[in-house]
């Protein structure tokens, strides 16, 4: 067994284990409401809330479907500006439980966590701990299992380049989260990157090696610190790519964002504060916008994109 394969195989292991953490049963009951209603074929729970099971806030989740739904217009920006964004109000013993769950094909997630998009988006979600809570088949799972490998994967790649030369594992992927934040678009307080690595810094050192080796970059390490090996082409190719999505990317997330934002019950109020949260463009909620958020959309989405310009 070459090491690639076999380096493949402890990546893949590891997500495994990641995807089946336990999660409580009022956050089960939330996943199996939402998904039917939206149809899905799989049910990925992530967030904050999976560390903590906290269930004051909003519970994130990925819905994934057979294919796109909707009309043929809808269908037809899904490669582009997928994930559909939805809010969700599930009873449960008693309680309100709210959710936030995007949805989009399984085919399209995978594409996303190859890096086959200029979107950052997916990748660099779920290089981050998610839970698998409910699958339709065994097929489906292998097919989600390797994606969230792929997009280990995309992440440390990109990584290894947008990294320090040599450093401690974080500062990989401290570097990695920060750029990303600049190509989409979001303001984020100084040291928001950290954040991300606060609960669990060795597990995103183990990630990092795992991703290294199964994406066939060598690397070396010595003192607590690591230094991967790129060749030129490879280094090239990555640099490239990334300045591709730093340079198409803000406008794509933007839009989706926007869209987003506006697409589902709630909207106006809950779209504008997102956006002022990620772009810090302030965008007035007037009594139109919140009672047509779609066809307020695109007028927002201009206004967005001209004060980011200027």
């Amino acid at each position: 067994m070459s090491r690639d394969r076999a380096s493949t195989d402890d990546l893949t292991r590891f997500v495994a284990r990641e995807l089946a953490a336990p999660v409580g049963p009022e956050i089960r009951a939330v996943a199996e409401a939402v998904n039917s209603r939206l149809g899905g074929i799989a049910v990925l729970f992530y967030g904050s809330s999976l560390r903590t099971g906290d269930l004051e806030g909003v519970l994130d989740f990925y819905v994934l479907t057979e294919k796109s739904s909707g009309s043929l217009l809808r269908r037809a920006g899904m490669r582009w500006l997928w994930p559909d964004v939805s809010f969700h109000e599930v009873m449960v013993d008693g309680r309100v439980l709210r959710a936030k769950v995007a949805t989009m094909p399984l085919a399209t997630f995978e594409q996303a966590t190859r890096g086959s998009f200029v979107d950052t988006t997916i990748w660099t979600r779920f290089v981050q701990p998610s839970a698998l809570l409910w699958v339709r088949d065994p097929l489906v799972e292998r097919r989600i299992r390797k994606a969230v490998v792929n997009a280990a994967v995309t992440a440390a790649s990109y990584a290894a380049v947008l990294g320090p030369r040599r450093g401690a594992p974080a500062d990989y992927w401290l570097a990695l989260f920060r750029e990303t934040y600049r190509a989409e678009m979001r303001v984020e307080p100084p040291g928001r990157e950290k954040q991300i690595l606060v609960y669990d810094p060795g597990r995103y050192d183990t990630v990092l090696m795992l991703a290294w080796s199964a994406g066939g970059i060598a690397w070396s390490g010595a003192n607590g610190n690591v230094a991967p090996s790129i060749d030129f082409a490879g280094y090239q190719s990555l640099t490239q790519s990334w300045i591709n999505r730093v340079r198409l990317g803000k406008a794509l997330n933007i839009a989706r964002l926007v869209k987003a934002a506006f697409t589902f019950d709630g909207a106006a109020r809950y779209g504008l504060w997102k956006i002022r949260r990620h772009t810090g463009v302030d965008v007035a909620l007037t009594p139109w916008r919140e009672r047509h958020p779609v066809l307020a959309a695109p007028g927002v989405l201009w206004r967005v994109m001209r004060t980011q310009s200027s």
